[in-house]
């Protein structure tokens, strides 16, 4: 019987390791190492290294998992438990200097996430959760915001940096919103965007052309912050399905009707 909140413990340790791996290397980075791996989508020495630490330490942890990482250090999705892994999200901000940037580690078992840890490098901030357990940062409970409606909101979201077959209708939607909410934000993360969202900075974050490494455990602590995870559609397709809707479920809502009149038409 394994015991996911020995698991889990073990897991935030090894997050943080790899993201103290990525604080010191950012201090001495020579952009000069940078590598594109498609239009706009940068990699770097920093990202490889610290999923090998990361899948290293938890192939010991759980021996049994499968992996599916951003850098393909180990692949192996046919499995009952799968690691989802983003070693560094937020790798274009991490290039430039602009401190948002995280691990993200979710653990998948029959097709859900039972477990999420992201750990935001620069400010020391270890966001996790265990299905059914609740959700915390730094040992502290969190929960998504009060905010009562879309008009009282403050929404956080990405731009496209390769897909752009629709982003007149991208653009469309945050010209909506902008008139509509408190305002829009980009930080850069998928990982802290959904973990601002379950411990209430934020009170929304949609955004499409997303992995599965980029949500899986971000998703799972917002879930369990007590907010609504959805796909474009209101479905349930946000770990593969490359579009997210979080938030709480009041401001979810509106937000979905607003998206779903440009998006989905």
């Amino acid at each position: 019987m394994i015991d996911l909140s020995q698991v889990l413990d073990q897991t935030k340790s090894i997050a943080k390791e790899a993201g103290a791996f990525i604080r010191k290397e950012r201090q001495h980075f020579d952009l000069k190492k940078v590598e594109e791996k498609g239009l706009n989508d940068l990699v770097s020495y920093v990202d490889k290294e610290a999923e090998k630490i990361i899948v290293d330490k938890l192939s010991k942890v759980l021996p049994e998992a499968g992996f599916i990482t951003e850098e393909g250090t180990r692949e192996e999705e046919n499995k009952n438990y799968t690691w989802i892994i983003d070693p560094l999200d937020g790798t274009t901000n991490f290039i430039h200097g602009i401190p948002v940037f995280c691990v993200s580690i979710g653990l998948m078992k029959d097709n859900e996430i039972v477990l999420g840890v992201v750990y935001e490098v620069n400010l020391h901030e270890c966001f996790y959760a265990l299905k059914g357990h609740g959700a915390f940062c730094n040992d502290t409970p969190i929960h998504v915001s009060a905010a009562p409606s879309l008009s009282q909101s403050l929404i956080a979201t990405g731009f496209p940096y390769s897909a752009f077959a629709q982003i007149d209708e991208y653009l469309e939607i945050m010209k909506v919103l902008m008139q509509k909410s408190h305002g829009l934000r980009r930080l850069g993360s998928a990982a802290a965007d959904l973990c601002y969202v379950a411990c209430g900075r934020m009170d929304a974050y949609f955004e499409y052309n997303l992995n599965s490494y980029d949500v899986a455990a971000g998703s799972l602590i917002v879930q369990e912050a007590g907010g609504k995870v959805t796909d474009f559609k209101k479905g349930d397709d946000f770990i593969f399905g490359r579009e997210i809707i979080a938030g709480n479920k009041p401001v979810h809502e509106e937000l979905w009707k607003e998206l779903d009149q440009i998006w989905n038409k």
